[in-house]
Formats: structure tokens, C-alpha cells, sequence
């Protein structure tokens, strides 16, 4: 068993995804949308928690013993979760701002760093050599954790790692009216292998509605 899941986003015409980018052809429709698909568990990667929470500066062990195994800790009951994506487990937290924060790292991440993410009262799942396990993870929230619906809402490599771990059901995608065109902008989805038989993902079309300044709300259903 696992979440539905539903990977959030908004995008240029030409298929960007620059936050600053997006932020001057739209308003606050992305988060109208979002908080109608009653997601309250909520995924991001690393690089958007640096931008906006955790800045730049990264945990260093003192001396570095990988975890090794599967395990996770649940620093308290919550309604949602906001959930970081950190396969080394690098991110510094402040410490006010943990209430329903949720740490995925992988194996390969040190056992200092779950200290550190105790200590600070979030919780935490480790799972994967190499890289993280996203299907096992999301067993784990579903099971350990209760979530039953969650939002992946990038960028493009997180969304790409779910949607190629075969575990988006729904694409929810807001087309803002406003064209990008700088090379080497990130995409809606990235870095996905080119699997056979996986490219192209045909999508089953669920809905589409409209928002007055021109924004466009569509939403696919994803069949692997």
C-alpha cells in the first residue's frame, strides 16, 4: 500500500519551471489548485529547500559512518508532512520550523545526520543504497506515517524520479501564459534514463478549467 500521489506543478507555455520565472506570469493560482487536491503531505527536492528554508551552507559529519539499513523515526504525530528529499542527508535546519517536517535520505546518508535530524525533533525515512528508494519510502509513509495522499511538487529531478519509480498517479499542471525560452532552465520533468518502452508516458485526460488572467489547469491521469 502506498499514497495516491499527484506530482503539482506550473509552467511556462514552453515547458519551464523557473519559480522566479513563473512567479511573474501567474498569481496565487498554484496554490488555489494545490490546496484543492487536499494533499496535506507535501514533497520538494533538495535544491527548492535550499532556495527557500534551508540555504546553501551543508552538515558536515565529524566522522562519516553510513547508515547502512532501513530505518526510519516519527518525531510526532501530524496531520501533514513536509517532506525534503536529501540523498546525503546535507541539509541544515533551523530550529524553529520543525513541526511536521519529514527527512528522506538514503542509506548512504551518515547516522550523525539522523542524530542531528533527532535532536532537532524531525522525522525521518532512510531507505536505498546508492540512491533512495522512492517506491519502499512511500510504503513507509502510507504505512508508518498514514499518508494517504501526497503532493510531489518538484523540480524536475524529484519529478522525475517518482514518475520513473512508476508511483505518480495524477498530474496536475498549471500552464502560466508566458514564454521563458533561456536555454538550460529546468523542465516539468528531468533526468529520467530513457527507458524502453517508458518514453513517451501517455496520459489519460482527467479535466481542464481555466483561471481569469489566462492560466490553464490541467489534469492527467498517469497509467504506467
Amino acid at each position: 500500500m502506498r499514497p495516491y500521489i499527484i506530482c503539482h506543478m506550473v509552467e511556462s507555455v514552453d515547458g519551464r519551471i523557473d519559480c522566479d520565472m513563473v512567479d511573474k506570469i501567474s498569481g496565487d493560482e498554484y496554490y488555489t489548485a494545490l490546496n484543492s487536491l487536499e494533499c496535506t503531505s507535501q514533497v520538494e527536492g533538495k535544491y527548492s529547500y535550499q532556495l527557500h528554508h534551508c540555504g546553501f551552507e551543508e552538515f558536515k559529519p565529524k566522522n562519516y559512518a553510513p547508515i547502512g539499513k532501513e530505518v526510519f523515526f516519527k518525531a510526532a504525530e501530524a496531520k501533514g508532512y513536509e517532506i525534503s528529499v536529501d540523498t546525503k542527508g546535507t541539509l541544515l535546519w533551523d530550529k524553529t520550523e520543525n513541526n511536521g517536517r519529514l527527512c528522506i535520505v538514503s542509506e548512504d546518508a551518515s547516522t550523525e545526520y539522523l542524530d542531528y535530524l533527532r535532536n532537532l525533533g524531525i522525522s525521518y525515512i532512510a531507505s536505498g543504497k546508492g540512491s533512495i528508494d522512492l517506491k519502499r519510502t512511500v510504503e513507509i509513509l502510507y504505512n508508518k506515517f498514514g499518508v494517504k495522499r501526497l503532493g510531489v511538487l518538484g523540480g524536475g529531478k524529484i519529478n522525475g524520479g517518482f514518475l520513473s519509480a512508476g508511483i505518480v498517479d495524477e498530474l496536475s499542471l498549471l500552464i502560466a501564459p508566458g514564454i521563458d525560452g533561456r536555454c538550460g532552465q529546468p523542465a516539468l520533468f528531468d533526468g529520467i534514463e530513457n527507458k524502453e518502452g517508458f518514453i513517451p508516458l501517455k496520459l489519460k485526460f482527467k479535466e481542464v478549467s481555466t483561471f481569469p488572467n489566462g492560466v490553464i489547469w490541467l489534469r492527467y491521469l498517469i497509467n504506467h
